[in-house]
C-alpha cells in the first residue's frame, strides 16, 4: 500500500503509525494530532457497542458533528483521503432521501477550526488549499467513473439532521455504480428491514473498506484511494427470538463483504454469473462476524475486531 506525504500541512506535528498489508509492515504518512472533534473518539463513544471502537487499524478519529450535534463516528485516513470505517446507531428511516449538500471537515485542514462539518463553497474553485491537501473534495469525484459511496447511509436514520450529516466526503469512498445502486443497496435495504422487524434495542453498525493489496487511486491522481471491497456489520443484543429460520444466523450480529471491482478474484466474494450486466461482478456475500474479521486480518496482516467480544455481551 502506497501513501502520500502530508508533511506540507500547516502546523503538522509528526506522529507515525503503522499498518501491515500482505504480511509486510508499511509506514503511513505523518499525522497531525487535532483537538476538538478530530483526533479523539471520546466525545462520540456512544456510537460504538460498549463504547468500544474497532481495533486493528489506525487513522484519524472524527466525531462527525453537524448543527452542533454529534451524529456518528468515522476513522479517517488522511493519506488515502477516505474513511477506514464509519460507525453509527441505526434508526428507522422516514421520508425521502435528503437533497445532496456535500460537506467537508474543517478540522482536518486546521485543528483550531469549528467542529461542525461545512458545505463546500460554490464554485468549487474557492475551496481552501489546506482543505484540498487534507481530505477529498468535490473535484476528486467529478468526471470520475465512481460514485460517492456512503459508509453511513442516510436511509439508516430517522432524524433529518442525522440524514443530512451523512453527506460529508469524510463518510464516502469511491464506489462503482454497479455496487452502489445494485447489490450493496440491496444489502442496506435488507439490513434495514431486518433491524426494523426484529431488533428490539439499539443496533450498532460499522461499515468500512478493504483496500487493494496495491493501492489504486481515483483518476490515477494518487489522492483518493479506491477500495476493492466494502464491508458492513451490525450488533443488536436485544432482539426478538421469534425469528424465521432464514434469519436465525443474523442476530445478535451479522456481517457482509461486497465487491467494488467486477474483475477481482473470487476467493473472498464469489460472482453470480447470472446477474444482469449492470450489476455483474458486484456481489455481496453475507457471513458470520468472525469470518469477516478473519478476512480483515488476512488483508491487513493484523488481528481486527469490529465489536467488543464479537457482540457476545458484556
Amino acid at each position: 500500500m502506497r501513501y502520500n506525504s502530508l508533511s506540507s500541512m500547516l502546523g503538522a506535528i509528526p506522529r507515525i503509525h503503522s499498518i501491515t498489508l500482505g504480511g509486510l509492515l508499511l509506514l503511513s504518512s505523518l499525522l497531525s494530532p487535532c483537538g476538538g472533534d478530530v483526533g479523539d473518539f471520546s466525545p462520540c463513544l456512544n456510537y460504538f457497542y460498549q463504547a468500544w471502537p474497532p481495533k486493528g487499524i489506525q487513522g484519524t478519529p472524527i466525531c462527525q458533528r453537524y448543527e452542533n450535534q454529534y451524529h456518528f463516528a468515522t476513522l479517517y485516513s488522511r493519506e488515502r483521503r477516505t474513511p477506514w470505517f464509519s460507525a453509527y446507531i441505526y434508526t428507522q428511516p422516514q421520508g425521502k432521501r435528503p437533497k445532496e449538500v456535500w460537506k467537508y471537515e474543517p478540522q482536518l485542514a486546521k485543528s483550531q477550526a469549528d467542529g461542525n462539518m461545512v458545505p463546500f463553497p460554490i464554485p468549487p474553485e474557492k475551496v481552501d488549499q489546506n482543505v484540498v491537501e487534507s481530505q477529498a473534495v468535490q473535484e476528486d469525484y467529478i468526471n470520475s467513473t465512481y460514485t460517492r459511496g456512503h459508509l453511513n447511509p442516510s436511509q439508516h436514520h430517522t432524524d433529518p439532521d442525522d440524514r443530512h450529516a451523512t453527506f460529508t466526503l469524510t463518510n464516502v469512498v469511491p464506489q462503482r455504480a454497479g455496487s452502489n445502486d445494485g447489490p450493496w443497496a440491496s444489502l442496506e435495504n435488507r439490513v434495514s428491514k431486518n433491524l426494523q422487524a426484529y431488533c428490539l434495542g439499539e443496533a450498532y453498525v460499522v461499515t468500512g473498506v478493504i483496500p487493494y493489496e496495491k493501492d489504486r487511486w481515483l483518476k490515477d491522481q494518487g489522492r483518493v484511494a479506491i477500495p476493492e471491497y466494502l464491508w458492513s456489520a451490525y450488533c443488536c443484543r436485544n432482539y426478538s427470538h421469534n425469528l424465521p429460520k432464514s434469519l436465525t444466523d443474523t442476530f445478535p450480529s451479522y456481517a457482509a463483504i461486497g465487491r467494488n471491482d467486477p474483475n477481482s478474484t473470487e476467493e473472498i466474494v464469489p460472482v453470480n454469473p447470472h446477474r444482469k450486466k449492470a450489476v455483474l461482478g458486484y456481489d455481496v456475500r453475507p457471513m458470520p462476524l468472525p469470518t469477516l474479521e478473519t478476512y480483515l486480518m488476512q488483508r491487513y496482516g493484523t488481528p481486527f475486531s469490529v465489536f467488543y467480544k464479537q457482540c457476545s455481551g458484556s
